[in-house]
């Protein structure tokens, strides 16, 4: 900032002395003022100083709700500013900030995901353990999440993976939800011999991630769990996943489900065409997590919207998988840390969070939300969160994943099994002592 005086003529001799004394001290006033203003703290209505911090989302579909949220906070809080901060490509900026030493005041990051276990090791997250407003969530959410011990993240809401479903067509041609994974094939073969589209997918590298859930949950619910799949995938040997085992073929073939069984353009389908295809009624099935509601509403669907879990090889065995979505942490360099600790106990009360559940539908840890009757749509899923029946995402175990989205959208258009494992080794070789 630069700071512009009038210069006014000066009287020779002692009035110039004078002046130039006055002179000194009017810009070291200026200059306080100037630092005080470029800061992150300027005077509020009430006399006081206000102080400002950055609250940086990954919940791009979130927007105008947590926008409304932080109204109401300041409201309350008039000494708080929020800045809040949504930018395209979030991850990427966000890891960007954290390597530069720049981490946002409070930030939605995924705790189950591996730079975050990084990060909270390295310390630039602040340790949470203890704080009073933990007591507003359901017991052992936050401590899921723990490392080493302790906290440093809060999750407020739960994503889960499944399928929707078009639950008008499924009666008129009298269809049922799969049990097993062989009533799923039966029903996928029945919606075609009835002249109707199983499945909305987006097969392109740029949408793979639209699949994850469906791979991890091959591997879960073929494997027997979490960990049996991840000694499968990251704890086997280097170049130990093999299409001789009867894992990879069992997985193999329901992925193969997906191959021929989707819309026309499937192949070339970005995730906003799967959606807007499925809503249309073009296809019964759309894979994806619960999150997609929101933007299958927005399309104004003329059917009931439903969900089902993936199904297990035997009836009872049917998983979902998912983890912490709008969970949220505070800089261990935070110049104002008690700022961002009032804006984390808001968001764990039933002022904040109802406004939010009642948009997003994701399951939430914050007891005092009134959850009963509620988003219907999804129940077939969401009835497993906080269940043994719902597995955290599998990549909490990796350092990434991106590959093996692009592994699965490569194996569903190819259908060529060594190739598979050959990506599945490479990308899992890397992890492997």
């Amino acid at each position: 900032m630069v700071v512009t005086k009038k210069t006014h003529p000066l009287q020779e001799g002692k009035s110039m002395k004078v002046a130039k004394k006055l002179l000194v001290g009017v810009s070291l006033v200026s200059a306080v003022g100037l630092l005080a203003a470029c800061g992150n703290s300027s005077k509020s209505s009430n006399g006081g100083k206000t102080k400002e911090i950055e609250f940086f989302s990954q919940k791009k579909e979130m927007q105008p709700t947590l926008q409304k949220i932080i109204k109401d906070f300041e409201k309350e809080n008039p000494d708080i500013k929020v800045k809040f901060t949504n930018v395209p490509d979030a991850g990427k900026v966000l890891k960007t900030r954290i390597a530069s030493g720049d981490t946002p005041d409070v930030v939605n990051v995924y705790p189950q995901n591996a730079d975050f276990q990084e990060w909270a090791k390295a310390g630039v997250f602040e340790d949470l353990t203890g704080k009073d407003y933990l007591k507003n969530l359901k017991e052992g959410a936050a401590e899921t999440y723990a490392i080493n011990d302790k906290i440093y993240s809060i999750p407020l809401t739960n994503n889960a993976w499944g399928f929707f479903y078009n639950a008008d067509k499924f009666k008129e041609l009298g269809l049922e939800v799969p049990k097993t994974w062989d009533d799923f094939e039966k029903l996928v073969a029945t919606i075609k011999d009835k002249g109707e589209t199983p499945f909305a997918l987006a097969l392109t590298q740029a949408d793979s991630w639209t699949l994850n859930g469906y791979h991890q949950l091959a591997w879960a619910t073929v494997a027997g769990g979490f960990k049996a799949a991840n000694d499968e995938l990251v704890r086997s040997p280097k170049d130990g996943i093999k299409t001789s085992s009867e894992v990879f073929q069992q997985v193999t073939k329901e992925l193969d489900l997906l191959h021929g069984n989707g819309q026309k353009n499937a192949t070339g389908a970005t995730y906003d065409d799967a959606i807007a295809t499925f809503a249309k009624g073009d296809a019964l099935i759309f894979p994806n997590g619960i999150w997609a509601l929101p933007a299958i509403q927005n399309q104004h669907p003329k059917f009931e919207v439903r969900t089902f879990a993936y199904p297990g090889v035997k009836e009872g065995q049917e998983l979902t998988v998912g983890a912490a979505d709008l969970a949220l942490s505070v800089s261990n360099k935070s110049k104002n840390k008690e700022a961002a600790n009032k804006f984390m106990k808001y968001m764990t009360t039933k002022a904040a969070m109802q406004k939010y559940y009642d948009v997003d539908g994701s399951p939430t840890s914050v007891t005092a939300v009134d959850t009963k009757g509620k988003f219907e749509e999804t129940k077939g899923v969401t009835q497993y969160v906080f269940t043994d029946k719902q597995i955290v995402w599998l990549q909490k175990e990796w350092t990434s994943e991106e590959k093996f989205w692009h592994a699965t959208v490569n194996y569903v258009n190819s259908q060529k099994p060594d190739q598979l494992a050959n990506d599945l080794n490479t990308f899992f070789n890397t992890m492997k002592k």
